[in-house]
């Protein structure tokens, strides 16, 4: 998880920024908060599409992304 907090303007602030694990060999993307996104990155960077699970799309989509369903 990468997490961005802190403060702002008297107010606390605490979210997600990524939100990813890896599971079976795979990368589950739970949450991408990066402007261009986590994905194109890992792709970019070698990692095969069937190793990366978009886990915030339902199972019924996933099929559909280009990326691994499970």
């Amino acid at each position: 998880m990468l997490i961005h907090e802190g403060w702002e303007n008297h107010l606390r602030v605490h979210g997600y920024v990524v939100h990813a694990e890896i599971r079976n060999d795979k990368i589950w993307i739970h949450y991408d908060g990066i402007e261009d996104g986590i994905t194109d990155e890992l792709v970019a960077s070698g990692v095969p599409k069937d190793c990366i699970v978009l886990a915030f799309h339902p199972p019924e989509v996933r099929e559909h992304t280009g990326y691994a369903i499970a």
